[in-house]
């Protein structure tokens, strides 16, 4: 089931030369992380910055909260409600990011995503209050919809036997940008305020930074980037290459598959919970211990940096077991490495100390970020109809999102729960 025949990037009987080995689909059978080459690398190199650049901008207001809520007089409940917002815009987003990644390409639909949030994150420099606040940070989560053109794109170009690795690296380096904002922000506000800017100011001339990036992002993809191996969806549904499925059928087959459902749940419970964390950890730090802004900045970006190597970690191990266990080793190494995470899960909700709470939650958040990788190692299996991809990475990600607002009400919203304070 594993096994794909490759062909040499230097075979020439009348096949398209790449500079990656390729099977009968053209999709790359080996993964060349440090290759720059068209379309495979290239690909993959496009997606996980504009995804990083997405989830820059996304958190890009949780370590200025002790800041902001100054300036807008905000409350914890409304805090909390924006930190929803944020992510709850990505489930409109993805329900029809899918869609148009089946019938536009990944290229076009996540460059067009990108482009299209950007004014979100330039205003929230004119935030005046909490509707403001929260309007502009549901706006800004829906280019988290990148997430599905980003798995998209490397199941449609990389074969079984590293689709994921090539899943895990680029979902994992994206989400890095969960952690790099908790760097990126403070110090873009600190060096405004060296400039001479008030605090007040400082803050909202900082969003001009995410906004940039994202834009930039949105236009190298479109301008470089190439959907599948033989080309663009424009091109090849012109040539008659490329068939289109009905979307109705496609549906069906979709929410009949029970397997699309589990893994949903599953990765819920593990992207659910990270992307909660994200939301109130440089907070919770500042508050609880009394560190400086600066340093619960260093504290919450530990937590998503770990994505550099957890993430892609997973999706790495989900291919090595697969090779010997097939299918099975999947499902169990996806099964343990969540498990532990939901350990010191727990583990972290007791511990009480500043130097214990940052030891476990590295611990906690390696787990958990695996166990994301894991599960887009076994997602592209779900379906072996080629156009309907999209659809488990589609439900996967719409119905987890419920669990992060889930998560997100129960950690952000104030009333059952005790807020402490150094």
């Amino acid at each position: 089931m594993e096994n794909v025949p490759a062909f040499s990037a230097t075979e020439e009987s009348g096949r398209k030369k790449f500079a990656l080995p390729v099977d009968s689909e053209h999709k790359a059978t080996e993964f060349r992380l440090f290759s720059v080459a068209a379309p495979h690398m290239r690909a993959f190199h496009l997606s996980w910055i504009s995804f990083f650049a997405c989830f820059v901008s996304t958190f890009a207001a949780p370590p200025l909260l002790p800041i902001i809520r100054d300036d807008l007089d905000l409350t914890a409940t409304e805090i909390g409600n924006a930190g929803i917002a944020a992510v709850s815009g990505a489930v409109f987003a993805r329900v029809a990011m899918g869609s148009a990644c089946d019938l536009f390409g990944p290229r076009l639909a996540s460059a067009a995503l990108t482009l299209l949030t950007a004014p979100a994150v330039y205003c929230s420099s004119i935030a005046s209050g909490p509707s403001t606040f929260l309007i502009v940070r549901f706006f800004t989560g829906f280019s988290l919809a990148t997430f599905v053109s980003t798995q998209f794109w490397m199941s449609s170009l990389f074969s079984a036997p590293v689709v994921g690795t090539a899943n895990g690296v680029a979902g994992g380096w994206g989400n890095l940008g969960g952690g790099a904002t908790q760097l990126i922000m403070p110090l873009g506000f600190e060096l405004i305020l060296k400039m001479g800017s008030d605090k007040f100011t400082a803050w909202r001339i900082a969003f001009f930074i995410p906004g940039l990036f994202q834009m930039l992002c949105a236009y190298g993809i479109f301008f470089l980037g190439q959907d599948l191996p033989d080309g663009n969806y424009a091109q090849l549904h012109k040539s008659g290459d490329k068939h289109k499925d009905k979307f109705s059928k496609v549906l069906y087959h979709a929410v009949t598959n029970y397997r699309g459902w589990i893994l949903a749940l599953t990765y819920g419970y593990c992207f659910g919970v990270e992307l909660a964390i994200d939301n109130i950890i440089a907070q919770y730090f500042y508050d609880r211990f009394n560190v400086s802004l600066h340093t619960a900045g260093i504290i919450a970006a530990s937590f998503g940096l770990a994505n550099f190597f957890s993430r892609p970690g997973g999706g790495m191990l989900s291919d090595i077991v697969a090779r010997r266990y097939g299918m099975r080793g999947r499902l169990w190494a996806l099964w343990s490495v969540q498990t532990l995470g939901g350990i010191f899960c727990i583990i972290l909700g007791k511990v009480g100390t500043l130097g214990v709470s940052v030891a476990v939650m590295l611990i906690f958040s390696v787990f958990v970020q695996a166990a994301c990788g894991l599960t887009f190692g076994v997602v592209p299996f779900v379906s072996r109809r080629y156009p309907s991809i999209y659809l488990p990475i589609r439900f996967t990600k719409i119905l987890s999102d419920n669990n992060i607002d889930l998560f997100d009400m129960l950690l952000l919203l104030p009333g059952h729960w005790e807020l402490y304070r150094g």
